[in-house]
């Protein structure tokens, strides 16, 4: 009962921050900005991602997709998991995720990563505001 609770507030408290930070932007065009971009000029695997949650919010999901192709997919997938566990809990098959899929998993984001400031892969990149 007590995880369940601190797994609550938890989400609670994250929820506040991020839309205590959407409130922000929205007022005054705050918005972090990411590190290895600055620094490198290269958009690293998460770039975009930001600005994909303020699109899903505004429920832009094209918007929201061109942003960051793969954070939109790995979410999607996220909440079929999360689903899918919850419904097979109820039945007492408990699934986890293998090893190898979380490997090919981070093979598959430094691939999106590098890709992503090819010229040729340019509709990978975060589309300007």
């Amino acid at each position: 009962m007590k995880k369940t609770n601190c797994k609550i507030k938890t989400a609670i408290i994250a929820i506040l921050f991020f839309l205590l930070y959407y409130l922000l932007n929205f007022y005054t065009g705050f918005a972090i900005f990411c590190p290895i971009y600055k620094i490198s000029g290269y958009y690293c695997p998460g770039c975009g991602m930001t600005r994909l949650l303020f699109s899903i919010m505004k429920l832009d999901i094209y918007q929201a997709f061109r942003y960051n192709p793969l954070v939109f997919i790995l979410i999607i997938l996220g909440i079929i998991y999360l689903i899918v566990k919850k419904i097979l809990k109820k039945f007492n098959i408990y699934i986890t995720i293998p090893n190898y899929i979380l490997y090919m998993l981070i093979v598959i984001i430094i691939i999106y990563g590098v890709l992503r400031n090819i010229p040729g892969f340019d509709w990978l990149a975060p589309t300007k505001v």
